[in-house]
């Protein structure tokens, strides 16, 4: 059975769940210029969304971060370094990418419930 958490957007789920498994978006909900904060908003809406599915941050198995500015990639890493459970570090990725809007960050993951 597929578990799905809907969004505001009536056509998007917040998170889906699945044979053990979580998927969950985010981006930040202040459009502040400063990618730390918007990665620590983001971080913080992802906690939200897996513990409403079950989850944890220390059960991360995959993080796949979009930023628009590679070049700013040190203050992403800094807000990820202060959140992640040091103790079961995911695997991450991180790719540059055009963002909607003021959206300076998109954070994807996968966990497992």
């Amino acid at each position: 059975m597929i578990r799905r958490i809907p969004s505001k957007i009536p056509t998007r789920s917040r998170s889906v769940i699945h044979a053990g498994i979580v998927s969950t978006v985010a981006v930040a909900e202040r459009k502040v210029p400063s990618l730390y904060e918007q990665t620590r908003d983001a971080l913080a809406i992802i906690e939200r969304n897996l513990a409403e599915a079950g989850s944890h941050k220390s059960k991360i198995l995959t993080a796949m971060i979009y930023i628009t500015d590679v070049m700013q990639k040190p203050e992403m890493n800094r807000a990820w370094d202060e959140w992640v459970d040091r103790s079961n570090i995911p695997m991450r990725a991180c790719v540059g990418a055009g963002l909607e809007g003021d959206d300076l960050i998109e954070i994807i993951v996968t966990a497992a419930v």
